[in-house]
């Protein structure tokens, strides 16, 4: 079974690819005849769709071709989509080295969200150098333009209490003025006090849609920022709880369960300046293959741009 929130593997050791990549020697975006774009999906073009996470090894065959190594799997990915969630920051702080052969291997207008360290959201750590780090790493895509924001995923246990409100405002004093979005798992969370808290602090929501479970985030559809911010884990409820052996994340969406999406997000377009939908349905490929039909469905219903 895959670790809860969709790791994407580890990419700490990643070195940039000789031969075949994206980048040159140096690790510099080089164009190929039919080079990445960027996708202007809505009716005002401001909605992005990606996937949470890129590096699994049960994507080859299923999403990447046969034979794609890891170190390859970003190459790949930017001519599919044009945003990611960066997920393996969440198992080790990451460094601005790593983000530095990110940024190199994807074109302009790229973009990254990073997600939290666990001890900022699971672990619940205060040391100031570990948040201090974990701005420092991300420098690399700022300069480049290409950095989204912070995700605060936290557990079903980090309930609506006081000690977690006050743990928000913590996080938001930490990374200063940087986009912070947060991802609740918890029911206790969906009520008016939280988004005004939100609102307050200056931190996104970010929109669910998971298995109709007790004690489970329903798919509320709301924006506290001028940034939507959507992710989508499937709706495996059988296995969402590890019972079974299977992975909560194994999950393959239908058109009509897309269908009934992409119009929450046509809504939510409305009424922000921008919106990200991301799929983690990791598991075989599912993710990528949705995030792509999604995609379609917006093009088709509104006309590729």
């Amino acid at each position: 079974m895959r670790q809860d929130d969709g790791t994407q593997g580890d990419l700490f050791g990643e070195s940039v690819p000789k031969n075949g990549s994206l980048a040159d020697a140096n690790g510099a975006y080089d164009s190929r005849p039919t080079p990445p774009r960027m996708r202007k999906l809505g009716k005002h073009g401001r909605i992005r769709i990606g996937t949470s996470g890129y590096s699994f090894a049960d994507w080859i065959g299923p999403f990447y071709p046969p034979g794609t190594a890891r170190g390859k799997m970003l190459d790949e990915y930017v001519h599919h989509f044009d945003v990611v969630e960066i997920n393996s920051s969440y198992y080790r702080i990451p460094d601005a080295k790593m983000f530095e052969r990110m940024e190199a291997k994807t074109p302009p207008g790229f973009e990254f969200v990073v997600k939290l360290y666990r001890g900022m959201t699971h672990e619940i750590e205060d040391d100031a150098s570990m948040y201090e780090a974990f701005a420092d790493s991300v420098v690399p895509l700022k300069e480049a333009g290409k950095f989204v924001g912070y995700l605060a995923q936290f557990p079903w246990k980090f309930k609506n209490e006081d000690d977690a409100r006050g743990h928000l405002g913590f996080l938001r004093k930490q990374f200063g003025d940087d986009p912070l979005f947060v991802e609740f798992r918890h029911a206790s969370w969906i009520e008016r006090p939280t988004f005004d808290l939100l609102r307050e602090l200056g931190v996104g929501y970010c929109s669910v849609d998971e298995p109709n479970l007790k004690g489970l985030v329903p798919p509320v559809v709301a924006a506290t920022t001028d940034t939507g911010y959507v992710r989508l884990h499937g709706r495996n409820a059988r296995n969402w709880w590890g019972k079974g052996g299977g992975d909560r994340y194994d999950y393959d969406y239908n058109e009509e369960e897309l269908s009934e999406w992409s119009q929450k997000l046509l809504t939510l377009e409305e009424k922000v300046k921008k919106v990200y939908a991301f799929f983690n349905n990791c598991h075989a490929g599912h993710a990528a293959r949705n995030a792509e039909l999604m995609i379609e469905m917006l093009g088709e219903e509104l006309g590729s741009r």
